[in-house]
């Protein structure tokens, strides 16, 4: 018998020190935890927090449209590269010193976001704040699994759950509202009190696992090099391609190339090297690899939609960013409620069918935005927003007990990474092709509206009399200057309805989607919680 298992047999001997996580009480967990959801929900809510404020930030900055959209684009490639990491350097620093250094990165770059005084500053504060944040998402995964085995995983993934496609959603809600009241320098200060609680905290309560210095030596660095340019390439290639369109820009089309190469070698790497950095043998599972679809295709409904949503309201109606954040927040409200009705329900009901109800509910409230007209508002927004706030929580928390508890332990904290990641890549994939759809579409729709637009047309002529008649007074009754105006107006007009138009093509995109996602869920097998703490405990 090993000295370990007969120290195991005698409890009252005295044994070395116990990792502090056995001598926490259940409250002093929930704590604890709850410490590392703060750290979580500001991390994720950064992804969107700037996306109803990027016209005020770039005046603060004198920024082109252009340049302002790399606030956002920075801070994506920087966290969608570093989050798949995090398993490795989890095993390398222990999961507390990681965290504590990935929330103080974030802290500390927040301020200096804050502090940013040219648009390239800003750029490279918002790409670190990515790169040291991202690794408080997957971490918190492994800790739930640790502090809550069995049956109580099952709340602690209804709060990830919710936290995870509640963040993003109230993203430009909170933004909006900082803006609005205050200046966008708070946007970033915000992070600072919460950012030194976590940092100070977390090392001092969580104690699951230890450092393991030594796995440095075995480091796949060429692996982590092509990861990096893998995600790195394939996210500037999603998110620069819609604006570029495509292939006809010399840049999008490289770093298409590289991320295509790249990502052939990073997986080659990833299934021959002794030591991978991503554990893609994880994949093998049924289940995980059925969950990191669905977190795939829940990641294009939580991010494209939060994309598709303020972008109609500023575009069509005209909102502030204080309009549009009071006009999506009902979503988050709608969530909220959720939370305690899949938390009695899970206990009751196995998870697959609520998962398969998740996925459905939240398909139906896409095709609910597909009547949209260019008088929508939050009034008609509330439906279709409720509907989506139920079903996020109802298809995210099933998916993350469903996926990681039947994973061997060992493998959790590198598979955790690879199931977040397929997350951000899904928002990614699904804002660029929406992106996509507005810029294509909006042309046919525009084209095919304009057909009749004719002379042919006596309701056109009649309202362009109407419009003619009005205007000419602004002009000393010009009927020549009139005319011109009235003109544009009319194209005006056309135009705005082939916008609206075109969100509806994209939202019924979305609703394709889920509806593939659904009838996938059967596939997967049932998993009963986990049976105890993970091996990361020991």
């Amino acid at each position: 018998m090993s000295a370990a298992a007969a120290a195991g047999d005698r409890p009252h001997a005295s044994p070395p020190p116990a990792p502090a996580r056995a001598e926490l009480s259940d409250g002093q967990k929930v704590f604890a935890f709850a410490v590392m959801c703060v750290g979580f929900f500001i991390a994720l809510l950064d992804i969107q927090i700037v996306s109803a404020s990027l016209k005020d930030i770039g005046g603060g900055l004198s920024a082109s449209p252009d340049e302002v959209a790399w606030v956002q684009t920075s801070y994506l490639i920087a966290e969608i590269i570093v989050i798949p990491l995090s398993g490795f350097l989890a095993q390398v620093m222990s999961t507390r010193w990681l965290f504590c250094a990935s929330a103080a990165g974030f802290t500390a770059t927040s301020l200096l976001c804050g502090w940013a005084w040219d648009i390239e500053s800003m750029i490279a504060f918002r790409a670190l704040q990515g790169f040291l944040g991202g690794s408080m998402i997957p971490t918190v995964f492994t800790t739930a699994f640790a502090f809550f085995p069995g049956k109580k995983m099952v709340v602690a993934a209804a709060t990830i759950g919710a936290l995870s496609s509640l963040a993003p959603t109230l993203g430009p809600t909170v933004g909006g509202w900082i803006t609005d009241n205050f200046s966008w320098h708070w946007l970033f200060f915000v992070n600072l009190v919460p950012g030194i609680f976590v940092a100070v905290v977390v090392p001092l309560m969580v104690r699951i696992d230890e450092p393991e210095p030594a796995l440095l030596k075995t480091t796949d660095w060429l692996g982590i090099a092509l990861m990096a340019l893998f995600l790195g390439c394939l996210e500037y290639t999603l998110e620069e391609g819609p604006r570029w369109n495509w292939t006809e820009d010399a840049t999008i089309r490289a770093t298409a190339w590289i991320s295509g190469l790249s990502g052939i070698g990073f997986v080659w790497r990833s299934l021959t090297y002794a030591h991978p950095i991503v554990d893609l043998t994880a994949l093998k599972s049924r289940n995980f690899a059925l969950g990191c679809l669905f977190s795939f295709v829940t990641g294009i409904g939580i991010f494209a939609t939060i994309y598709l949503t303020p972008l109609f309201l500023g575009r069509v109606r005209g909102f502030s960013a204080l309009q549009i954040g009071l006009a999506v927040f009902s979503t988050g409200v709608f969530q909220v409620m959720a939370i305690p009705v899949y938390a009695i329900l899970a206990k009751r009901v196995d998870l697959r069918w609520l998962m398969m109800f998740g996925l459905a509910l939240f398909g139906l409230s896409m095709w609910s935005f597909t009547p949209i007209t260019h008088a929508w508002g939050s009034g008609e927004l509330l439906l279709p927003q409720a509907l989506r706030g139920f079903a996020q929580q109802f298809a995210v928390a099933p998916t993350v007990t469903l996926t990681l508890g039947g994973l061997d332990p060992a493998k959790l904290k590198l598979a955790s990474g690879l199931f977040n990641l397929m997350r951000n890549l899904g928002g990614a994939i699904g804002i660029a092709a929406c992106a996509t759809i507005l810029n294509d579409r909006t042309n046919l729709h525009f084209l095919r509206l304009a057909e009749h637009l004719n002379p042919t047309n006596p309701a056109m002529l009649a309202a362009l009399r109407g419009m003619e008649a009005r205007i000419s007074g602004a002009f000393a009754g010009d009927p020549s200057h009139g005319h011109a105006a009235a003109l544009r107006q009319l194209w005006a007009l056309a135009y705005r309805e082939a916008q609206t138009m075109t969100y509806a093509d994209a939202f019924v995109a979305i609703t394709v989607c889920f509806a593939l996602a659904t009838v996938l869920v059967p596939l997967m097998r049932r998993v009963a919680p986990p049976r105890g703490p993970t091996a990361d405990a020991h």
